[in-house]
C-alpha cells in the first residue's frame, strides 16, 4: 500500500519542485540577434523591445590622446543618450568601422558614466585605438542593450537562463 501512495504523490511533487524554482529542467539560455548599427539607434532590450532610449554619435574625430600624443591618432567621439538616466540607464557597443562597415575596434560605452545635461540627455565621450586610422570612415552604434547580462544556466540552474545581449562585436564583424 506505500508504494501505492508513495507513486501517487509522486508527479505532484516534481510538479511543486518546478514551480519553485527548484529544478534545472526548465533552465534555458538563448542570445538576442545583435540589432543594425548606426550612427543613431534606439537601444532595446534582451528581447528586441525599445527601452525608450536613443543613443547617437555625435562627431566624431582623429586626433592624438592629449594624455599620450606620441602614440599617434585615436577615434575620439563624442555621445548622446535621450530618455536615460544614470542609475537604470543603458550601455552599448561603439565600434569604429572603415567604409565597408567592417568593425575595427569596439567598447562598451554607458549612460551612467555620462554627463547629465540642462535638457535631461546624458553626454560623453570616448576614444578608439584601431591599428589603422586612416581606414576609418565612422562610428556606429549597436543598439542591444549591454548593461545588464543575467547569469546562465550553467552558473546558476535555479535563478539563471533565460536571455542574454549578443556577444560583443570583434574586430572583423561586419556592421
Amino acid at each position: 500500500m506505500l508504494p501505492a501512495r508513495v507513486l501517487a504523490v509522486a508527479p505532484l511533487a516534481l510538479v511543486i519542485l518546478a514551480l519553485s524554482g527548484c529544478s534545472s529542467w526548465g533552465c534555458t539560455d538563448t542570445t538576442a540577434k545583435r540589432g543594425k548599427a548606426g550612427v543613431r539607434v534606439q537601444v532595446v532590450n534582451t528581447y528586441g523591445q525599445p527601452r525608450g532610449v536613443t543613443a547617437e554619435v555625435v562627431d566624431w574625430r582623429l586626433e592624438p590622446h592629449p594624455q599620450v600624443p606620441s602614440r599617434g591618432d585615436k577615434v575620439h567621439f563624442h555621445f548622446r543618450f535621450d530618455g536615460a538616466d544614470e542609475y537604470s540607464g543603458p550601455a552599448v557597443d561603439a565600434c569604429a568601422v572603415d567604409k565597408e562597415r567592417v568593425a575595427l575596434r569596439c567598447q562598451t560605452i554607458y549612460s551612467s558614466e555620462a554627463w547629465p545635461e540642462p535638457d535631461g540627455a546624458r553626454t560623453g565621450d570616448d576614444w578608439l585605438t584601431v591599428e589603422h586610422p586612416e581606414q576609418v570612415a565612422g562610428v556606429l552604434l549597436i543598439p542591444n542593450d549591454q548593461s545588464y547580462d543575467r547569469r546562465a544556466c550553467d552558473q546558476d540552474p535555479k535563478d539563471g537562463g533565460g536571455p542574454h545581449p549578443p556577444e560583443p562585436p570583434s574586430r572583423g564583424d561586419q556592421l
